[in-house]
Parts: C-alpha cells; structure tokens; sequence
C-alpha cells in the first residue's frame, strides 16, 4: 500500500502524516509531496526519513492513495493525472466537493456510497464535516426540515499565516496579515469571499455540502460563518427543526450511540464541549442539547471539533481505511 500525501509540508498535509502514524495507518511507502522549492528536503514519519518529492515523481510512483491537501488549483491540475495513472484520490480542497459526479464523504454519514469507480473522493468543508456526523442521526430518526447555524471558527482554518497573524497580533509584532482587520481580542463575521447573495462562500460551501452528503435536498440550511482568535477546534450553535416531535433524553441516547460523536453535557457540573477539549481530538463534540422553547419540534445544539483532525486530515485518513476495509482501492 502506497501512499502518497500532497501537501505535506502545509498545515494540513503534516496533521495527515501524524494522524496516519497515530492510527497505525498500514502503508508499506509513504510518498511525501510539495512544491518545487521543498522537494528534496525530509520529513520524518515513524522515526524514518523520507525525502520529499514533486508532483511528476509521485505520478511515475503509482501511488494506491494520494491524500491531498494543497489547494484547489493544485487538486484541479493534478489529482486527474493520478487518477490516470492508477490511484485513488482523497481530495481536502473545495475543487471537486460540487462535482455531481464526485463523491463527497463522511465516513459516519455516507461512505456506503463508495464504490471501486470512485477514483476521486472530495473530503468535505471543515465546519461541514463536525456538523452532519451529528445531524445524520437525528434526521434518521426524526427527520430534519431546517438547520440554522452559526459557527465559531478557529484560525487554523485559514493556515499558518492566520496562526503567524494572531500570535504576532499578541505579542505586538508587525507582520504580514492573513485577514483585513486584527484578529486578537476580535470576532469577524467573514470566511471566505462574499457572492452576491450576501452570504460568503463558506456560509454557501455548509448549505450546498450538507444537502449533498446528507443525500436530501429538502433540508433548508442557513449559515453564519465567524472567526475568532482561538486555535485548537471549530465550533457551532446549531438549530434544528424536524418534522417529527422528540424526547430530549432519547436524543441524548441516540447521539451517545451514534460512531464518532462524544456527548459532553452536564451544565450543573459546567461540563460541555469547548475546543481546548476537541484539540488533537479525532471525535466530534456535542452539548448544551436543549428544547428550543420559541419554536415546536426545535432543538439546539453546541457542537466542537479540531478542525484540522476531524475537519480535514482525520476524515482523509479515515475515507482510506474504509477503501482498504472494503477493498476498494
């Protein structure tokens, strides 16, 4: 089994290599990939060194799996080429996540939907991810009408220059700025570029990403996508409003059974999900489960996760563990 990761050097590509070394991921080569100016350098992985290589070397290598992580125009250039010569492609950029004939996974929700065909799988948007692992269920059980959400988003989302950013911003250090405005002691309501609707592309990527994984264009989903000065997870006030009447305590229980999710929700104790807790995490995080008292069959939702595990580098690996379990690759 070899395994290609692209990117590797980013954000991303090095939380990937840590997470396939943590869950013992059974590669026989690991092919690392970067830019031109980083080929040739090492990165090291269970102890060994493996020297980084470019993108034509890593084709000629055949490798069975490429995880991507390097950019939409990079994924859009490259991972056909790949697919050409063999290998089946995880792709963590927004490049192919709308392609209708591009799947678009979350192994707790839809990897059933894999096939041996699927030669490029589009891993969805961060916030999306952490959001549908918890929604799945409960819409299996009660059906989901309409989904508002707000999200509270970690720089790391954005890279190492956000990250460079806020702690320079903190240490009263100028340097070059990955968002318009300050960050530290700040909040601002803006992911991504605004489209003429108003919403920004992040807020569109959590309502069309959601019906697509989902595989149910009847939910309606609004979203407000905010960043704040904290590394370590995203998180999200999320309400529901299903079809069907619930028992609080029953979806308590179904969640608490429901694969890759943690319940954290004992507000007596001051116990719920926060993302110092969700960071380094590969589960997603869920509290504050409440009626919403303004509304019938509504409910409310706190849900955290580390947004480069479970949001990005976790749910990559996790595809591929599924391809080999099932034989797909």
């Amino acid at each position: 089994m070899k395994v290609a990761v692209v990117g590797a050097t980013g954000l991303v590509g090095t939380v990937m290599l840590k997470v396939l070394e943590e869950r013992n991921f059974p590669l026989t080569e690991l092919i690392p990939v970067a830019s031109e100016k980083s080929v040739g350098k090492e990165i090291t992985f269970k102890g060994k060194k493996f020297p980084i290589v470019s993108m034509d070397t890593a084709i000629g290598m055949r490798p069975d799996i490429a995880l991507f992580s390097a950019g939409g125009n990079t994924s859009l250039e490259h991972a056909p080429r790949f697919k050409e010569a063999g290998t089946t492609v995880i792709d963590n950029s927004s490049a192919w996540r709308m392609d209708p004939s591009i799947k678009l996974i979350v192994p707790e929700v839809n990897a059933h939907e894999l096939s041996i065909d699927n030669k490029i799988i589009a891993n969805p948007n961060c916030s999306t991810i952490q959001m549908v692992v918890v929604l799945k269920p409960l819409h299996d059980k009660y059906k989901i009408k309409r989904v508002v959400v707000s999200t509270y988003q970690s720089v790391t989302g954005t890279g190492v220059k956000a990250v460079d950013q806020l702690m320079n911003e903190r240490n009263g250090i100028d340097g070059p700025k990955a968002y318009p405005y300050e960050i530290d002691l700040n909040v601002l309501p803006h992911i991504d570029v605004f489209m003429e609707n108003g919403y920004t592309k992040e807020e569109m990527k959590m309502v069309k990403e959601t019906n697509k994984i989902m595989s149910d264009d009847s939910i309606k989903v609004t979203a407000t996508t905010v960043r704040i000065p904290v590394m370590g997870g995203h998180s999200e006030s999320v309400n529901i409003e299903f079809e069907n009447d619930f028992d609080l305590a029953e979806v308590r229980s179904i969640l608490e059974k429901s694969p890759g999710v943690i319940v954290v929700d004992d507000v007596a104790n001051l116990k719920y999900p926060m993302p110092k807790d969700a960071h380094e995490k590969d589960e997603v995080f869920v509290g504050r489960i409440r009626r919403d008292e303004s509304a019938p069959k509504a409910l409310n939702l706190w849900i955290v996760a580390d947004n480069l595990r479970k949001g990005a580098a976790t749910n990559a690996v996790q595809i591929a563990e599924y391809l080999i379990q099932k034989e797909l690759v």
